[in-house]
C-alpha cells in the first residue's frame, strides 16, 4: 500500500456531493483505494466486470433503493451506461430521506466516455476525481530514478528487479490492445495500435505531426486523431496544448503529446534499465515527461497545464495557470548543472509569468538570474502544494 494524496481530496467531496467520479487508467490503484475509503464507512463494493455483480443490477433500482444510507462503491461504471439515469433517481429520493451526500463512489477507466454519459444525468450531483499512476511524493524521494525507469503503475514499480517490471508492463500493454481498448470504441487491429502506441513513445514530447504518423501508419490524418482521442481518453497518453492567448507572437499551433507513464514509454521501446535509458534518444523527452505528470498530479485543482513555442524558437515547457497564484514558466532540464536558455527569459516575458522556475536533476534550490529558481523535482512539487 503507498499512502495516496487523492485520498483526501476524495474523502473531502464525498462529504459535499452525493457522488463521486474516480477516473483514472486499469491497474493504477482505484479499487484499492476506494475499498481503504470504504472500510471506515458502512459500505458495499460491486464491480460490473464480474458476471454476478451485473446481474445484481439488472434490478438496480430495486437493490440500490435497499442500500439507502450506505456508500455504494461501483467498479467499472462505464459498462452499464444506463445505470446513471437510475443513480440520479437513487439520490434525489435519499436527498428526500435525508441522505444528502456521501452515496455513491463511481470507479471508471475512461475519462470522457464516463464524463459524457454522467454529465446529464448527473449534473450538480458529481464531483469528478483523478487517480492517476503513483507520483514522486507517494513512492519517497529516494525512488525517483526507480520511479522514472518502471513508471508510477504500482505493480511495475514495486516489482521484485527490473526485469519483472519490464514484463508486467509489456503484459498491461498487451492487455489493454487486445482486451481493454476494444470495450471503448470500434474495433482497431491490435497490431496498428501498438505501433502507433510505440510512434508516439518514440516522439515522447514532440509536436503533433499528424500527417507524418499517418504516412507512417498508412492511414487517414482523421484515423490518427481517432486513435489520438482514444489514448487520451484512456488517460494512457497526454496532449499538452500550447499557449492559447494571443502573445503578439507568431505561435506554434500544435500540440505536444506524452505517454503519460514514463515505464510505459521505455516497456514500448525496449529499454529495459536504467543504463540503457541514459544512453537512448529519448532521455530528454522521458525525463520531461516524468516531471511535467509529477507536477500535475499535486497541482491545485483547477490549474491549466500548456507550453509556449514561438517560431523564433522562445520555449517555456511547462506553463501552469495556477488559480489564485498568476502563472508560472518552468523549464524542465535532465542536467545536475542548473542553466537556463535565453529563451526562456524572453518566453517568460512574453506570457507575462508571475513565477519563473527551473526543474533539474540537481539536490538544491539555487537561485538564478531574472527571478528564476532552480529546484529539484521534489521541491517543486512543495512549491506547488504549499
Amino acid at each position: 500500500m503507498f499512502p495516496r494524496l487523492a485520498k483526501t481530496r476524495i474523502e473531502t467531496a464525498l462529504e459535499r456531493q452525493p457522488a463521486v467520479v474516480l477516473l483514472g487508467p486499469r491497474q493504477v490503484g482505484k479499487t484499492t483505494l476506494a475499498l481503504e475509503i470504504a472500510a471506515g464507512r458502512d459500505a458495499v463494493h460491486l464491480d460490473l466486470e464480474r458476471h454476478q455483480d451485473r446481474q445484481i443490477l439488472q434490478e438496480a433500482d430495486l437493490y440500490l433503493a435497499e442500500q439507502a444510507g450506505r456508500l455504494v462503491v461501483i467498479d467499472e461504471v462505464q459498462l452499464m451506461p444506463g445505470l446513471f439515469a437510475t443513480l440520479r433517481g437513487q439520490i434525489d429520493a435519499r436527498r428526500r430521506a435525508g441522505h444528502r451526500t456521501g452515496q455513491f463512489l463511481l470507479l471508471g477507466s475512461a475519462s470522457n466516455t464516463l464524463l459524457h454519459q454522467s454529465a446529464e444525468s448527473l449534473a450538480g450531483r458529481v464531483s469528478y476525481q483523478e487517480l492517476g499512476v503513483l507520483n514522486l511524493v507517494e513512492v519517497g524521494q529516494g525512488a525517483l530514478n526507480t520511479l522514472w525507469l518502471r513508471g508510477g503503475f504500482p505493480d511495475a514499480f514495486q516489482a521484485g528487479d527490473d526485469s519483472a517490471s519490464l514484463s508486467w508492463r509489456r503484459d498491461f500493454i498487451r492487455t489493454y490492445l487486445e482486451r481493454d481498448i476494444p470495450q471503448f470504441g470500434p474495433r482497431i487491429p491490435a497490431e496498428t495500435l501498438r505501433r502507433f502506441w510505440t510512434m508516439l513513445a518514440h516522439e515522447q514530447g514532440g509536436l503533433l505531426n499528424a500527417a507524418r504518423l499517418a504516412a507512417g501508419l498508412g492511414v487517414s490524418g482523421q484515423t490518427i486523431t481517432r486513435y489520438l482521442d482514444l489514448m487520451v481518453d484512456l488517460m494512457l497518453v497526454r496532449r499538452l496544448p500550447p499557449w492559447h492567448r494571443n502573445a503578439g507572437k507568431r505561435l506554434v499551433r500544435s500540440p505536444k503529446v506524452y505517454v503519460r507513464d514514463s515505464g510505459l514509454v521505455h516497456s514500448l521501446l525496449n529499454i529495459p534499465t536504467l543504463e540503457t535509458l541514459l544512453a537512448h534518444p529519448v532521455i530528454g523527452g522521458s525525463w520531461e515527461g516524468l516531471i511535467i505528470e509529477n507536477l500535475l498530479s499535486v497541482a491545485p485543482q483547477g490549474t491549466e497545464a500548456s507550453f509556449y513555442r514561438t517560431s523564433a524558437g522562445a520555449e517555456i515547457d511547462l506553463v501552469l495557470d495556477v488559480p489564485g497564484r498568476g502563472i508560472w514558466a518552468i523549464e524542465i532540464k535532465r542536467s545536475t548543472a542548473p542553466k537556463v536558455s535565453r529563451g526562456l527569459h524572453t518566453a517568460a516575458a512574453d506570457i507575462g509569468a508571475q513565477r519563473r522556475f527551473l526543474v533539474y536533476a540537481g539536490e538544491r534550490e539555487v537561485p538564478m538570474n531574472g527571478d528564476i529558481r532552480a529546484l529539484p523535482l521534489p521541491a517543486m512539487m512543495a512549491r506547488l502544494t504549499e
